[in-house]
């Protein structure tokens, strides 16, 4: 299964606006530097977080803070505002209705499918940007 790198590229950039917090001013460019990644990916990601009122912005070069506490974001908000698809699978719409796997798979498939998501979704509910600072320090204190 691949997802895009929105998520990841979210949570990067989140983290380095923690870490970086009095130290660095969390402009796009900087960031880019962190996330490897063109500016222009930076500022597009940093608009959509902001829209979804994870961060605010400062224009030119005032750098990026969070809007709310890190133990109130989590993994399932940044992914709402980064990926423009709701669902995870894409269901195939059109199977042939007269072959007998073709009528029935939606009713084999579908309800499993949609157990998983909302297996997946439930986790991502219950990780905070919070426990990935946490991980982020445990690792750095090693």
């Amino acid at each position: 299964m691949q997802f895009s790198s929105r998520l990841p590229i979210a949570v990067h950039i989140l983290l380095a606006i923690v870490e970086f917090e009095g130290k660095e001013k969390t402009t796009s460019t900087f960031l880019a530097g962190s996330v490897n990644v063109n500016p222009v990916i930076i500022r597009n990601t940093l608009g959509q977080l902001k829209a979804a009122g994870l961060v605010t912005v400062k224009a030119g070069e005032g750098g990026a803070s969070l809007a709310k506490e890190p133990k109130d974001i989590t993994l399932m908000d940044i992914f709402d505002a980064v990926e423009k698809e709701e669902a995870l699978f894409h269901f195939h719409e059109n199977p042939n209705p007269e072959c007998p796997v073709g009528k029935n798979v939606h009713a084999v498939l579908d309800n499993k499918l949609f157990a998983i998501q909302e297996a997946m979704r439930g986790k991502m509910e219950s990780i905070t940007l919070q426990d990935l600072i946490d991980d982020m320090n445990d690792i750095l204190k090693r």
